[in-house]
């Protein structure tokens, strides 16, 4: 599933080619990815002007002239601002300059019209401050699934938990509410080094995901635990170890990370 860097890529590549157009008309032909009435929100987008498009944890928000929607990439939805329309073309937005597409082969994506769950979101990892992040650890809660927790902090996803995790020294069966000051403090700072370099790769192309204009990303050659089972660990030669938590997969040494 695109997580926060790969969100934010595609937002960052598809922005410049959206801001300040007009949707001239917009098609939807999944009920999965656009549930409920199709055809009002396509006339709701039509003649609407794109004022900005921005990230919220895993969400693209679109903001228009009247109203906003959002796109949730799910597991392998694609916003691509070229191309033709495919087999798995579920939305089709024709600008006043240009089209921009929406696959998904699983439908697991969805395109809505303001949705409340956005507004349940909570902070940003890249903005939330260190003493509000250690004091929303003080929970009673294994720390790998509550990294996943969209409303402790959004946009976090499988792959970028087991790498700040990882980076931190941390076993993702940690009690969130046990770790200490020193070693939040490290997380803190391993969420926002890895985040951010990640981005600055173009995100982690681990299947299907590529960017607005069908780039892949580059962060899956430095990723240090993620998917590595079996390989050694950088640090301790220990070989990483693969288990499931809160039925994710999840990646780490059993050397390096302490509970």
């Amino acid at each position: 599933m695109p997580e926060l860097p790969e969100v934010e890529t595609v937002v960052r590549t598809v922005a410049p080619h959206l801001t300040g157009r007009r949707i001239l008309a917009a098609e939807f032909t999944s009920r999965f990815v656009t549930p409920g009435n199709r055809a009002a929100l396509a006339r709701r987008l039509e003649d609407r002007t794109i004022e900005s498009v921005r990230r919220r944890g895993k969400f693209i928000v679109v903001t228009l002239d009247q109203g906003v929607f959002t796109i949730h990439l799910g597991m392998t939805g694609r916003l691509l601002i070229s191309g033709k329309p495919g087999e798995h073309t579920y939305g089709v937005f024709t600008l006043e300059d240009g089209v921009l597409l929406y696959d998904d082969p699983r439908q697991f994506g969805k395109i809505e019209w303001n949705p409340a769950r956005v507004s349940r979101l909570g902070p940003e990892p890249l903005e939330i401050s260190f003493d509000e992040f250690r004091a929303r650890l003080k929970r009673k809660a294994r720390i790998k699934p509550l990294l996943l927790n969209q409303a402790f902090l959004a946009g976090m996803g499988n792959i970028y938990v087991d790498e700040s995790l990882f980076a931190a020294g941390i076993h993702p069966l940690a009690s969130a509410s046990r770790i200490s000051a020193a070693r939040a403090a490290k997380l803190h700072q391993a969420i926002r080094g890895i985040l951010s370099a990640a981005i600055a790769a173009g995100g982690s192309s681990i299947s299907d995901y590529v960017d607005a204009e069908g780039r892949r990303g580059w962060f899956q050659v430095s990723h240090q635990a993620y998917g590595r089972e079996g390989e050694p660990c950088v640090n301790c030669g220990t070989p990483i170890r693969k288990i499931v938590v809160g039925q994710r997969g999840t990646h780490y040494c059993p050397k390096c990370q302490n509970k």
